[in-house]
């Protein structure tokens, strides 16, 4: 049997990672498999040549499966073509699971993503159902998953109707940061330093970068995350020559494990506190903006995490 959720499979420039995903991809059968590409970059030289021969790969779909394909012929940069791309997904259907061409998954990720969106597809206090756990002190929670306010984007899956609140502009930023709303969600003034300095960037078209915009539609709609016990999605895009990533440390060099089956569900809809300092404290701090804006100048997204 083929997995009932879509399927939607970001891809650019990078055979052999996108042939690794994709793999795991074929393994899951999902019936409806929608690629956004993006288009080579004119001044990078063989890059044509990449960006066909990724085509080429996702283009070997196996079994049966509906495929949409959105393709752009010039490159339109990290945040605009994922953001066209999830708007045309979104168009389409009404609930979907989301992966980019660097991001591993283990199988049980696809199980755990189809439960859970069925299980909340209503709950609009829910947005985002995140494959990256992020308990920096080793700890595990009670039952197979809990609740953040942090919807990381390695692997992921949602909803129409969440995404539906996303505004690439971030046009109620200004007057949220001036009212000081958001400050009493952070407990280290620190990571609101760091994070608020990410949001003005994003909205001054200083990154390109598309998920500030995600996570700040999260916040005001006062959505949840669900992040899983144990993390389901390996990022395998770090390295030398990596567009997005470059070098590993101790938040991105998490291995995919597989997560026990049946889910075992919590009986409540409670923000694990906890767990989000401990991100605050270990991800989003003063003392790594610099690293974090010279990434992001260079075009990168993903560490954003």
């Amino acid at each position: 049997m083929g997995l009932d959720t879509p399927v939607v499979f970001i891809v650019f420039n990078r055979p052999d990672a996108t042939r690794r995903v994709f793999e795991r991809i074929r393994v899951a059968r999902p019936k409806q498999l929608f690629v956004i590409a993006d288009g080579p970059r004119s001044e990078r030289e063989g890059e044509t040549a990449l960006c066909d021969e990724v085509r080429e790969i996702v283009s070997k779909v196996d079994w049966p499966c509906e495929v949409f394909t959105n393709y752009s012929d010039e490159n339109m940069g990290c945040r605009a073509r994922v953001i066209s791309g999830l708007n045309w997904v979104f168009s389409h259907i009404e609930e979907a699971i989301i992966l980019e061409d660097d991001c591993l998954p283990d199988p049980t990720f696809f199980v755990f993503c189809n439960e859970l969106l069925e299980r909340y597809r209503c709950d609009e206090r829910i947005m985002h159902i995140g494959a990256n756990a992020s308990r920096y002190d080793g700890s595990l929670p009670l039952y197979s998953y809990y609740f953040s306010r942090y919807p990381h984007i390695w692997g992921w899956a949602t909803w129409k109707r969440a995404w539906d609140h996303y505004d690439e502009n971030m046009t109620a930023w200004p007057e949220i940061r001036d009212s000081g709303l958001l400050d009493r969600m952070f407990c280290d003034s620190r990571a609101r330093k760091y994070r608020f300095k990410i949001f003005d960037m994003a909205h001054q078209g200083k990154i390109d970068a598309w998920s500030p915009a995600w996570v700040l539609a999260c916040w005001l709609h006062s959505g949840l995350a669900i992040l899983p016990k144990v993390t389901l999605v390996a990022n395998i895009g770090f390295g030398e020559g990596a567009t997005h990533t470059a070098g590993e440390n101790r938040t991105t060099a998490k291995k995919a494990i597989s997560l026990d089956l049946p889910l075992d569900h919590p009986p409540y809809i409670l923000r694990d506190t906890k767990a989000d300092h401990l991100t605050e404290m270990n991800v989003f701090r003063e003392r790594q903006l610099y690293v974090l804006v010279k990434k992001l100048m260079m075009g990168g997204s993903h560490v954003l995490q």
